[in-house]
């Protein structure tokens, strides 16, 4: 069965968001070029890794020599996004991820799959074919600028979760916290 490929090759919009309350949060990559859109539900510590990994391969290209690809240090301004999610309609879950540079391009390339179901029902019985859904994946390629203000919205919306208790380290909820100390 051949895979359904979410491909955007240059995008309007790519942005980490999230819905729900701190502690509760749902994250979402969404990506839009003109008026086809997809969102995928991601995990925080999935989109923390991504911005940090993205950062990470941007400063090593520009530590080569002459900087060929016009890697920006900082965010440029004019590509800072901070408006809401657009209408979520969840795609799929992620599962794996890769990241990768194409210097044809001179974009980052995002590669996400969804969590895979287990191939056999709950009798142990070979799930029949025409039961089991297509494969897809979303393939997003961006940009150096882009790629720059994706991280840095990435971490601001990750860091917008609860605060941290200064004794335990553990997430502090909204209705109160139980710290519970190492015994020394």
């Amino acid at each position: 069965m051949p895979t359904l490929v979410h491909e955007f090759s240059w995008p309007d919009r790519v942005v980490i968001g999230t819905i729900g309350a701190p502690g509760a949060r749902t994250f979402y990559l969404q990506v839009r070029t003109g008026r086809q859109m997809v969102s995928i539900a991601l995990e925080k510590q999935q989109s923390a890794q991504l911005a940090e990994k993205i950062d990470e391969i941007l400063d090593q290209l520009i530590t080569l020599e002459g900087n060929p690809f016009s890697i920006p240090a900082g965010t440029p301004v004019e590509l800072v996004d901070n408006d809401q999610l657009e209408g979520v309609e969840e795609q799929f879950r992620t599962g794996a991820m890769t990241l990768g540079w194409d210097p044809t391009t001179a974009q980052v390339v995002i590669e996400a799959y969804p969590i895979t179901d287990v191939d056999t029902d709950d009798n142990g019985d070979s799930l029949d074919e025409n039961d089991v859904e297509a494969p897809e994946m979303l393939l997003v390629r961006m940009p150096v600028g882009t790629a720059r203000a994706f991280a840095k919205r990435t971490r601001e919306v990750v860091g917008a979760g609860r605060p941290a208790c200064p004794l335990c380290g553990y997430p502090v909820d909204a209705d109160g916290h139980v710290c519970t100390l190492p015994e020394v």
